[in-house]
C-alpha cells in the first residue's frame, strides 16, 4: 500500500475532545494510552468497525495513532476508503509521549515512564 497520500497530522493538531482511535495491540494499550482514546487493535478492525461508526461526529475527523505510525496509516486509508474523515497521527504514541500529552494505565492512573 502507498502511504504517501495518508493525510498526516503532528500530534499537537489533535484537538481535545476529538476522536482518537488508537489501534495498538492489547498490551500495547494497557502499558499507557491517551485518556478518551477509542480502542480498536488493527487485528480486530474489520470486525469491530460498527463500534467506531457509533462514535463518528459527522464531518468531524477521526484520528487514528499506533506506536509509530505504520499500523495507523493502513487504518486511515481505509477509513478514507470508506468515505470516513480520517487522519494518521504522525509519530504515533511515541510522538505523543515525547510531546507530553497526556496518558493513562489502563487501571486509569496516570501513565508514568
Amino acid at each position: 500500500m502507498d502511504f504517501g497520500q495518508v493525510l498526516q497530522v503532528d500530534v499537537s493538531q489533535v484537538p481535545e475532545g476529538g476522536l482518537l482511535l488508537d489501534v495498538r495491540e492489547d498490551d500495547e494499550w494497557e502499558a499507557g494510552h491517551a485518556e478518551g482514546a477509542l480502542h480498536i487493535p488493527m487485528s480486530d478492525f474489520v470486525a469491530r468497525y460498527p463500534e467506531l461508526t457509533e462514535r463518528i461526529d459527522g464531518d468531524a475527523p477521526v484520528f487514528v495513532i499506533c506506536r509509530s505510525g505504520g499500523r495507523s496509516a493502513q487504518v486511515t486509508q481505509y477509513l478514507r476508503q470508506q468515505g470516513v474523515t480520517a487522519v494518521n497521527v504522525d509519530g504515533g504514541m511515541g510522538a505523543w509521549q515525547s510531546a507530553g500529552r497526556p496518558m493513562v494505565a489502563e487501571n486509569g492512573a496516570a501513565y508514568v515512564k
